[in-house]
Parts: structure tokens; C-alpha cells; sequence
């Protein structure tokens, strides 16, 4: 079974309780469950981690390219700043392994800011503003 690593950056293990109203009223451990549920759906082995530390993010990126596992990665706040996470991120995408960024929310109807990110052009597909469904259709997009 192919194996794939959902990681998701600051704050996302505050779901449920942090601004329900943009990010929905899943708590973390939701949406564990319905990832690895899909997942065993969909034939693959998932394993979703989360981390407020940029380096432990970059880290799993470098265990993905050396393990040849595709990756599916809600950057969070590391979306809009961090290069040292997209020069990661293109690792995976140059190993032939797939990369798809996920967001809960659409970054384009929200402030300013959160308009660029510096993920989606190493990354093999972004898919924002579903909700927990981002998750699942990043999964589906893996196993097709």
C-alpha cells in the first residue's frame, strides 16, 4: 500500500476552537479520522502529523523525499513566508513524488496577505476553500 504524509503547520491542531466561522467546526482529531477513514478507503497508508515549528515541517519533507512518499501540506501561516519550507517542498516534487497544498479556507477572499503563497508554485496541485473536504480531494487526487 502506498503510504502518504498529510502535514499540517501552526495552529491547525486549534480546529474546532479556533475562528470556527473560517475554519470549521471539526476539532483536529476530526479531521485525523476522516483523512485516515478516506485513506484506508482509498488503499493508501495515511499518517497526519501537525507542528507549530517550521523545521520539524521542513524535516518531514526531507523524510518524504527520502522515503519517496507523496505528501499532502496545509503550510498554514508558513504559506505566505516561509522559503525554507517551499525549497523543501520542491524536493518532493523534483524526487517524482506527488506534493498537493491544501487549505481549509481560500486564502484569495481573505486578507491581503494571505493572497501569495510561496507553496503552490513547487507544488504539484492546491486546493483551498472546501474545508475538511480540501483534505479529501487532495487523497483522491494521490490515489488516482
Amino acid at each position: 500500500m502506498q503510504k502518504v504524509l498529510v502535514l499540517n503547520g501552526p495552529n491547525l491542531a486549534r480546529l474546532g476552537s479556533r475562528e470556527p466561522d473560517i475554519y470549521g467546526s471539526t476539532n483536529y482529531e476530526g479531521l485525523v479520522s476522516a483523512v485516515t477513514d478516506l485513506g484506508a478507503d482509498l488503499g493508501l497508508i495515511v499518517e497526519v502529523r501537525q507542528t507549530d515549528s517550521e523545521s520539524e515541517l521542513i524535516g518531514w519533507l526531507h523524510e518524504a523525499v527520502d522515503g519517496g512518499i507523496d505528501v499532502v501540506l496545509n503550510p498554514a501561516a508558513f504559506t505566505h513566508y516561509s522559503y525554507a519550507l517551499r525549497d523543501a517542498a520542491v524536493q518532493v516534487t523534483k524526487s517524482g513524488k506527488k506534493l498537493i497544498e491544501v487549505h481549509l479556507s481560500n486564502p484569495h477572499t481573505r486578507e491581503e496577505f494571505r493572497h501569495n503563497s510561496v507553496i503552490s508554485g513547487v507544488a504539484t496541485g492546491v486546493i483551498a476553500g472546501f474545508g475538511l473536504t480540501s483534505y479529501l480531494l487532495a487523497l483522491s487526487a494521490i490515489a488516482s
